[in-house]
């Protein structure tokens, strides 16, 4: 299920987009002997994905996704997070994603994303689609974070993964995600943070990238606080002066989960 199969309106609870309405992708296999991405230069013959999907460990998006990081981190080797197979939704468990793989970046942050949002393997019928699955990653930049410290944001991102794959909503650059009536700490082991609510943006390093699937955008997740949050909630238009504002300290828009002051 992905969003070429889901054709629902992009409004998420406390999640807003004010493009609104039901947009339909299509995306269905394509018989031809050569498939092309129209938007981009990936080609593969079927003859040519058949001879690699014998190959049981053959995961084209997963490697999609380790070369899109590997174009910033070089040979640098993830930290990386695997969900308990038995857990998993296929089996009847609560988990969507696959894992999660943790950079530590020189700029003072962990880099982490989701592996499972798009399509991580082998599927004839993903081919020559718009979208790879949902289309995107989730990504997170935690300030001053080991790698082994960010479980708590994993847990945050596979709740969100569950959260459209329940609902057939997905995430869009320029949305937030919080509460107005009861906002805590996105740690909660940490609950006298001030950053208690999201903005979602395009990776500001991890460009957007065409597959054999589709298209595979890398979607970051921006902690903010209430105050920020309620103020982009009562006005969208204030979404690029909050972005400005927290690149003058936050270049790279990490999360800071010791941050006290308010860009808003």
């Amino acid at each position: 299920m992905g969003r070429e199969d889901s054709g629902v309106c992009r409004e998420n609870h406390e999640v807003r987009n004010e493009k609104g309405g039901i947009t339909p992708h299509a995306g269905a296999l394509i018989s031809e002997e050569t498939l092309q991405q129209q938007k981009g230069c990936i080609t593969v013959t079927l003859e040519e994905f058949r001879e690699k999907a014998q190959d049981k460990e053959w995961a084209p998006g997963w490697d999609e996704i380790e070369a899109a990081f590997k174009a910033v981190y070089g040979e640098q080797q993830p930290e990386h997070f695997g969900t308990v197979i038995t857990s998993r939704a296929m089996f009847g468990g609560p988990e969507y994603l696959d894992g999660y793989s943790a950079y530590q970046s020189e700029k003072g942050y962990s880099h982490v994303v989701t592996f499972g949002m798009s399509e991580l393997y082998a599927d004839e019928e993903s081919l020559g689609g718009d979208f790879s699955k949902w289309g995107y990653e989730m990504t997170v930049k935690l300030k001053n974070t080991a790698p082994n410290e960010c479980v708590w944001a994993m847990n945050m991102m596979g709740n969100l993964a569950r959260y459209t794959f329940q609902s057939k909503r997905w995430f869009e650059p320029d949305q937030y995600v919080g509460s107005a009536s009861e906002p805590q700490s996105l740690n909660l082991s940490k609950p006298e943070s001030r950053i208690t609510a999201l903005l979602i943006v395009n990776d500001t390093e991890i460009p957007t990238r065409q597959t054999i699937y589709g298209e595979l955008a890398f979607l970051q997740l921006v902690g903010i606080t209430t105050k920020e949050f309620l103020a982009v909630r009562a006005d969208k238009s204030l979404v690029p002066v909050l972005l400005r504002a927290l690149r003058t300290d936050y270049p790279e828009l990490e999360t800071d989960m010791d941050r006290t002051r308010d860009y808003l």
